[in-house]
């Protein structure tokens, strides 16, 4: 984990993680596991495929500019409960089998470093994009780990099939792969429409398109995920309809609709407030038509000052327009 540790170091110095303070934080535990949970000398790391099955075509979406996208792996329940509670069912059969077993189960939950520990353990190797990528499956999956003291075999690590392809670094919108197997995190979608909390920086927000919440273009054009199997998880089947949902109708729910709609989603925990900063950047780049323009205008009469200033921007792309 040495190389990781030092690939993570220099990228936090850079600056790259943006306000994602908890990346710097938490120092060596992130790259040490015993640092984080004493006694581990073996970690476990796990992938459940998460692609929801008859949800509209990504593309499509994408290119319906009065729709609202939303990045194919929030379209279901929020996975880090799902993950962890199959870990935890894996960990109790273990426990049953070897009395003394530690653990610790995680699932982008604490200061880990997924991607290189499931490379390590032959899961799959780094793409350019940093996401993992499984020969066999693509990347559609999500990660999981369980930190454990028991002196299990160790895996061959993966081996890179990235090649000479730039597929997923010429695709992203805000250029925020700025090197292969490297992401300036402050200009990516999906840290723009999750972790940044306050105003948008106006250079990206054309950029951003009907992208209202995540982007999976580095996915969508990987080569690889023709082999990606859609998820046989239930809980991470399309609800609410948001694989194909108006920006307008989205601009129209109140905070109960929202609450109501995104209870037991990723989605929820951005909160209401940046949700609607997202759908009026979304909204300002959709067609000038009366029902964008009116659903701009009747959202600012009672909107935050953080959204009012989204929605400004918004009317002013479609005056601009005119």
């Amino acid at each position: 984990m040495s190389k990781a540790e030092a690939a993570h170091q220099e990228w936090v110095k850079k600056g790259f993680h943006g306000e994602m303070d908890y990346m710097a934080k938490h120092g060596t535990k992130r790259t040490r596991p015993t640092e984080l949970v004493p006694n581990t000398i073996r970690v476990i790391s796990a992938r459940l495929d998460y692609l929801p099955p008859k949800a509209k075509d990504s593309w499509q979406v994408i290119d319906e500019s009065k729709q609202a996208f939303i990045s194919r792996y929030a379209l279901g329940r929020d996975y880090h409960k799902v993950v962890r509670k199959k870990l935890q069912k894996l960990c109790t059969q273990i426990q049953e089998a070897v009395h003394d077993v530690e653990y610790r189960v995680f699932t982008d939950s604490a200061p880990v470093l997924e991607v290189a520990l499931a490379e390590k353990s032959g899961l799959g190797w780094r793409g350019k994009h940093t996401l993992l990528i499984n020969k066999d499956h693509g990347s559609w999956f999500f990660l999981g780990e369980i930190y454990t003291n028991l002196p299990l075999p160790v895996d061959t690590p993966a081996s890179n099939h990235c090649g000479s392809c730039t597929a997923c670094i010429d695709v992203c919108p805000t250029a925020a792969i700025t090197a292969p197997y490297e992401v300036d995190a402050r200009r990516c979608i999906s840290y723009l429409t999750i972790e940044l909390k306050h105003s948008i920086p106006v250079a990206f927000r054309p950029l951003i398109g009907n992208r209202v919440y995540g982007c999976d273009d580095c996915q969508l054009t990987c080569p690889w995920n023709k082999f990606a199997e859609t998820s046989q998880e239930a809980d991470f089947h399309v609800r609410h309809g948001l694989d194909d949902i108006s920006l307008v109708d989205c601009m129209s729910w109140s905070e109960e609709t929202f609450k109501q709609k995104m209870a037991g989603s990723a989605i929820y925990r951005i909160g209401y407030e940046q949700w609607l900063r997202n759908i009026a950047v979304g909204l300002g780049n959709a067609p000038s038509k009366p029902d964008v323009i009116q659903a701009l205008k009747k959202r600012r009469n009672q909107a935050s000052t953080l959204v009012k200033e989204h929605i400004d921007w918004a009317l002013a792309q479609h005056q601009a327009s005119a």
